[in-house]
């Protein structure tokens, strides 16, 4: 199967928000094992183009969306056109350049510059739709219980990572990402984690399809984690206690 990769190294700054100075007690719940709502997406994922661009940025985003919206009570879908069309405003991307793996303006996005997108513009799904993000706040990177508990509290996580050689030959043959000694980096990728189907794996969306990864995947190759504060998912009533998100819209405000 040909499949891209594309997320470009992570980058931080100082005044990032971050996941942890909101908490309003010591400890938020974490994700339950069996925790997820993956079953209430009933259209297909799709590649949205990351079979052949270096889109997987804004594809994984898409993903979060068709997740939220469907907890909310909406099925919707995204063109791989508007998906690219995106990636075109965010990068400079012209599919016209050259064919894919040989095309000069193929080069990925930053996470942080599609999330200022997001929260901005947003992403078009296939009824007109716009669908846009509040605020976002960074987790610490590998950081398990912060990922146990933002996947709880905002229903998926989007994050980044370095990808291994191990994890190609793992995801061909449907089998969960761990850790392989002596594989090598070949790039940076991101997806939606959405899941946590046993106590040290969770699942993510990739390509099309769930896959599931363990903690010490995460742990090693995580570089940057969002959680993502999505209006959609507040529709859906989920519960903010134990996150000051008043303190954060606060914060937001002055930037």
């Amino acid at each position: 199967m040909t499949i891209r990769l594309g997320k470009l190294p992570a980058t931080h700054d100082r005044r990032d928000l971050q996941f942890a100075n909101y908490r309003t007690t010591p400890k938020l719940p974490s994700a339950p094992i069996g925790y997820g709502h993956k079953n209430l997406v009933r259209n297909p994922w799709g590649m949205l183009g990351n079979d052949e661009w270096g889109d997987c940025a804004i594809a994984g985003p898409a993903h979060e969306h068709m997740l939220t919206s469907a907890t909310a009570g909406q099925q919707v879908t995204f063109p791989t056109s508007n998906i690219l069309h995106a990636y075109s405003n965010i990068t400079g991307f012209d599919p016209n350049a050259g064919p894919s793996g040989n095309n000069p303006t193929d080069q990925g996005a930053s996470v942080r510059q599609v999330l200022k997108y997001r929260q901005k513009h947003g992403l078009t799904d296939s009824a007109g739709r716009v669908h846009k993000i509040g605020a976002y706040v960074a987790l610490e990177p590998g950081n398990w219980t912060e990922l146990l508990e933002a996947l709880y509290l905002f229903e998926t996580v989007g994050f980044g990572f370095q990808f291994p050689s191990s994890a190609m030959t793992q995801f061909n043959a449907h089998k969960p990402w761990t850790v392989v000694k002596g594989a090598t980096i070949e790039g940076g990728h991101y997806v939606p984690s959405i899941g946590r189907p046993a106590s040290l794996s969770n699942e993510c969306v990739t390509w099309g399809i769930t896959q599931v990864f363990n903690r010490a995947f995460y742990a090693k190759f995580c570089d940057e984690a969002w959680g993502i504060l999505s209006p959609e998912m507040l529709t859906a009533g989920k519960s903010l206690e134990g996150f000051n998100l008043a303190q954060l819209q606060a914060d937001l405000a002055v930037i």
